[in-house]
């Protein structure tokens, strides 16, 4: 087995800076303490049939290192923590547990956060967008209380010990980063300001970020969309 690389993108545009999938993966590398590589696309390079061949939605990021090739955030950093000890904490129940809430985060909250998103941002001028908007917040806001109930007065998922179940909830919550529904919430503002606090977080977020340091964004950019 080589050094594992994941992929991601030289440049996205600022309101997607810091959220893009291949921190999930950069954080996870760095809770185990396992040295990786990364190779970066042209934003539009990764929608070739070259690329699509490999990830059949031209997305990022994916994963290799020589004998296992896989794609999707959440079956990456599944691979991850199954190969050193530090994200799979409290035996086998623990493990499930953690798995459970990574499924969860990514099935049945992620699903109700793009919803809000395509209402607000990508389709906020279609006709449909000021109809829907109170319903996918109304379903999303419940949701979010649910996952509160259930994290309840715990620091983590799994009890006192941070899992790969935190990162990928932590990961997908950050999305409502500028979002009411997350930033005066009393459970899962303090939950995700202790993910963020994690000095693995900050390394992978840094990294992540200095890509776009001094990027040049495409001709069709413009500043403010």
């Amino acid at each position: 087995m080589t050094k594992p690389t994941i992929t991601g993108l030289k440049w996205v545009p600022p309101m997607a800076q810091g959220l893009v999938r291949d921190i999930r993966c950069r954080w996870a590398f760095e809770e185990v303490g396992i040295d990786y590589d990364v190779h970066l696309f042209e934003l539009g390079e990764n929608k070739s049939d070259y690329w699509r061949a490999f990830q059949p939605f031209g997305q990022v990021p994916t994963y290799s290192d020589g004998e296992v090739e896989i794609f999707e955030s959440g079956a990456i950093v599944l691979h991850i923590a199954r190969q050193k000890p530090g994200l799979f904490p409290g035996g086998p129940a623990g493990e499930a547990t953690a798995i459970s809430w990574m499924f969860a985060a990514l099935n049945s909250l992620e699903p109700m956060i793009f919803d809000l998103q395509l209402v607000n941002l990508f389709d906020k001028d279609q006709a449909y967008a000021d109809l829907f908007r109170p319903r996918a917040t109304e379903r999303l806001r419940d949701r979010l209380e649910e996952v509160a109930k259930a994290l309840g007065d715990k620091p983590w998922l799994v009890g006192d010990q941070f899992s790969a179940g935190d990162l990928i909830l932590i990961s997908v919550l950050r999305q409502l980063r500028r979002n009411e529904l997350l930033i005066n919430h009393p459970t899962l503002a303090p939950y995700v300001q202790r993910g963020e606090e994690r000095p693995a977080f900050k390394k992978a977020l840094g990294d992540h970020l200095a890509v776009f340091e001094g990027a040049t964004p495409p001709a069709w950019f413009k500043q403010g969309e």
